[in-house]
């Protein structure tokens, strides 16, 4: 099955049309969480935190219990179904969400070759640093996700991903693979 990342805006499209069997929402504290339904209930992570890698002015910036969490819910997935993660505008959390569960369903997998698995998919992805790399330690990879993060680069520079959202207001939807292949 796959990874389905998208933007706020687009949760109830994907979930009316997709039906995937797992909800990661990575939302501002004081966002809105979508409305999944009874369908959900214990099925839907809500993760409270900004898109930021420095606390300033009152940001809740990703901590350990925020990838605690979201690893222990992602493991859950069984793959029957796709998985769907969010953010307000599908780029910085939600990537760097779609990228841990991939590599937490694919131990032995090459971490450089989910990167650029997420790159293919969205060049726009912009992964949390914070969240990658307190995954990074929790899954005891040694660095090997942040570098893989990190060697693959931004895709777009941000004056083009800056254009992009002026004109579309948010990253598009995109999916990627939930399985590769181990080293």
């Amino acid at each position: 099955m796959t990874i389905i990342v998208c933007p706020l805006s687009k949760v109830a499209l994907l979930l009316a049309t997709r039906a995937p069997e797992r909800i990661v929402s990575l939302l501002d504290p004081d966002s809105t969480f979508p409305e999944t339904g009874p369908a959900y209930a214990g099925k839907h992570l809500r993760l409270r935190l900004h898109d930021a890698n420095v606390a300033v002015l009152g940001d809740v910036i990703p901590e350990s219990e925020h990838v605690a969490e979201l690893l222990t819910f992602v493991g859950q997935w069984d793959r029957g179904a796709p998985i769907l993660i969010h953010c307000r505008a599908g780029i910085g959390r939600s990537t760097a969400a779609a990228f841990i569960t991939a590599c937490v369903h694919n131990p032995y997998a090459d971490e450089h070759a989910i990167a650029v698995a997420l790159r293919r998919a969205s060049p726009l992805a912009r992964p949390n640093e914070t969240l990658v790399k307190l995954a990074d330690a929790a899954l005891s990879r040694r660095g090997r996700m942040c570098r893989a993060i990190a060697e693959t680069g931004r895709g777009q520079s941000w004056r083009e991903v800056e254009l992009a959202l002026r004109s579309e207001g948010e990253g598009r939807p995109f999916e990627m693979p939930s399985s590769f292949l181990a080293e």
